[in-house]
């Protein structure tokens, strides 16, 4: 089979950050492509009932203690960003806009701007910031300023996250792999068994 994972994921999310690479990875080892689809956690929350796990009581605390002890497991670097969260629309729009002449440079993009915000401490919410990372990545920097409120790519990346929702997507990261949906960086070694047994 070489139907596309479907990878999920807010800019401003850490499981999305950590799952990044291993996602990519497993689509490799599987043969499969990868099929990056950023979107905005605030109305899949809006129609899920859920609220950011930071905010929540209890699980906002266990959840700073998680990632950096994902860090630490994986090696990736990280470091807890503030202000967190930002609003990654500008940076999901960049995206879009790259990934429609350029899907592996949008994919660069993805993980400068992950990097940027969770190992370097960079407000991905500030437009300049997140047109500079497009300006490193080697694209305009102008270009990318003007991507961000354009309306297509302001519709582009309205109409993927509404189509993620009416997918069952709720969370980040979120992969789908064959219409079977998959929840949470922690299901990254049953993504494994399952591409490499073909389900159950």
């Amino acid at each position: 089979m070489t139907n596309a994972i479907d990878f999920y994921f807010d800019f401003s999310s850490p499981y999305g950050y950590f799952a990044a690479d291993a996602i990519e990875a497993e689509a490799a080892r599987a043969g499969r492509p990868c099929r990056w689809v950023p979107i905005l956690l605030g109305p899949a929350f809006k129609a899920s009932g859920n609220q950011l796990l930071i905010e929540q009581p209890l699980k906002g605390a266990y959840s700073r203690h998680d990632w950096d002890r994902l860090a630490r497991l994986t090696g990736i670097p990280y470091a807890f960003p503030d202000p967190f969260p930002v609003a990654s629309v500008a940076a999901a729009r960049v995206f879009w806009w790259l990934d429609a002449s350029d899907g592996a440079g949008a994919k660069v993009f993805a993980r400068a701007i992950f990097a940027g915000y969770f190992a370097h401490g960079r407000n991905i919410g500030d437009k300049a910031v997140v047109a500079a990372i497009a300006d490193e990545c080697g694209h305009d920097r102008a270009a990318a300023l003007a991507a961000m409120d354009d309306p297509a790519w302001k519709a582009k990346c309205r109409d993927e996250t509404e189509a993620a929702i009416g997918r069952g997507v709720f969370g980040s990261p979120f992969f789908i792999i064959d219409d079977e949906p998959f929840w949470g960086s922690d299901r990254l070694p049953m993504v494994r068994r399952w591409l490499e047994t073909g389900g159950w």
